[in-house]
């Protein structure tokens, strides 16, 4: 029978022989989506795609409201490469880049590089944000480097992408008062990590998810939980871009009115949706109170 490979879905685990919690992504059409939104050139798609499916594994083992983000920023040919992942599996990334790129991404050779984790509702105000170390030349390097030094707990991630998927898979060593004592099995997170190192690029983005965690680790006792799924999706709103004009004020978006015989496209970089706006929009997002005819003198 031919095993049917499921796709953008996240998996949560335990190896409750070893006390180690897990977390695998697959994503297909859902990278897809993102992927066929500029022609990346193949090195940058890789790394883009790891991103990507490594912003859905860092939300598997927390409580998240609102999103995570994994963002780089650098001075060199990649100027930005952004990948989020919402509380509702939504996934949206993107790259921007001049030539010409070198042939690998090495994060620690990038000029004035910064990569950032931030958590949080950002309407809100309610965010966490992380920099990750960059000493480390991949993402999932420097991934693990990042949880080793806030949580002070090891993690191991393996990341993969090409044109079709993007697969990831993290591990961690859980701690003692999760109701694992460690001086049980000493040896259990080596040989842990020995196992995953056995584990290709061309395995890890060909094999189902059971199949793969079974293979790995068939005599650790993997306890599969209920699988998440996952999609492309993007949080763009009109209202959205509606306050991003008024904070342009209004000389500059009546200069942009000017400059297009009246009217104001916006397209989102992330799904091509697109926003249009008149003279009439404009003077209705710009007015002190939106809509309002008269001011108003309720308290």
């Amino acid at each position: 029978m031919e095993t049917v490979l499921v796709e953008d879905v996240l998996h949560r685990f335990l190896l409750e022989r070893a006390g180690v919690r897990g977390v695998l992504v697959r994503l297909g059409p859902a990278w897809r989506e993102v992927a066929g939104r500029s022609a990346y050139p193949g090195v940058l798609r890789s790394v883009l795609g790891q991103t990507l499916a490594a912003s859905a594994l860092l939300t598997g083992n927390i409580k998240l409201e609102g999103s995570l983000s994994v963002e780089l920023k650098s001075g060199g040919p990649l100027r930005l490469l952004f990948a989020e992942c919402t509380d509702q599996g939504r996934l949206r990334g993107l790259a921007r880049w001049s030539d010409p790129l070198p042939e690998s991404l090495d994060l620690t050779a990038m000029p004035k590089a910064i990569m950032a984790i931030t958590i949080g509702h950002a309407e809100r105000g309610q965010r966490y944000q992380g920099l990750v170390d960059l000493q480390h030349p991949d993402v999932a390097s420097a991934l693990e480097n990042y949880f080793s030094q806030s949580e002070q707990l090891p993690a191991r991630i393996v990341l993969a992408a090409d044109g079709e998927h993007a697969v990831g898979l993290m591990l961690q060593k859980m701690p003692d008062e999760g109701g694992y004592d460690a001086a049980q099995d000493e040896d259990a997170w080596t040989r842990i990590q020995h196992l995953t190192a056995t584990l290709g690029r061309e395995e890890l983005l060909a094999t189902p998810p059971e199949q793969l965690l079974y293979r790995l680790y068939h005599e650790e006792s993997v306890r599969l939980f209920e699988p998440r799924p996952l999609a492309f999706g993007c949080s763009c709103t009109r209202e959205r871009v509606e306050a991003v004009l008024r904070s342009l004020g209004r000389d500059e978006v009546e200069a942009a009115l000017e400059a297009r015989e009246g009217e104001i496209e916006v397209i989102c970089e992330f799904c091509a949706q697109r926003y249009t706006f008149d003279r009439i929009d404009a003077e209705h997002l710009l007015s002190p109170s939106p809509g309002a005819s008269a001011p108003s003198t309720a308290q």
